[in-house]
């Protein structure tokens, strides 16, 4: 499936999203769930309806435990693909187990992860669920593009196991399994 264009609606209401910040941006999607009115987001989605676009990199992705969450929102699948190398990830203890990814100054890398496009109402039920210590913010990708994915805010990093070497999560599962 080809990738989102800097041109597309789905770029452009990602790229709204971003620069208002996480707590804009979630607030607008709540109040287009809601009913109000919104010249980037509508509270129905339909053929041409904005979306934003969400990366995730672990218990979301297809076959994890958590891809449901997406599914029940009628996500659209976007590509696979990777961040650029500035990240980390580790091992937090959850139930379900999830990973929780960080941007780092230095000894990032590359992580596997894939991009979902979801409706403005879907996009703000969905963050609005998140529990600590997730959170959302700009991820890069390989390509120079950043949108909103799943980062981890670093208190819940004590003690957690750095998985980083495995490439992505996918991969640290299989290889723990």
């Amino acid at each position: 499936m080809a990738a989102e264009t800097a041109s597309s609606p789905a770029m452009r209401t990602a790229d709204a999203f971003s620069a208002g910040g996480a707590a804009d941006g979630a607030a607008a999607a709540g109040a287009a769930a809601a009913g109000a009115s919104s010249g980037a987001a509508s509270a129905v989605a339909g053929p041409g309806a904005p979306e934003l676009l969400l990366v995730v990199a672990g218990a979301h992705l297809r076959g994890q435990p958590l891809h449901h969450q997406l599914a029940e929102r009628s996500a659209r699948f976007v590509e696979a693909t990777t961040t650029a190398p500035e990240y980390r990830m580790f091992a937090l203890d959850t139930a379900p187990a999830k990973p929780g990814v960080l941007r780092v100054p230095d000894g990032g890398a590359a992580l596997a992860v894939e991009v979902w496009a979801l409706g403005a109402a879907a996009f703000g039920t969905f963050v609005a669920g998140l529990p600590a210590p997730m959170a959302i913010g700009r991820v890069r990708l390989a390509d120079g593009r950043e949108l909103p994915g799943f980062l981890v805010e670093p208190c819940a990093l004590e003690g957690a196991q750095d998985i980083t070497a495995h490439g992505g999560w996918v991969a640290y599962r299989e290889a723990s399994a």
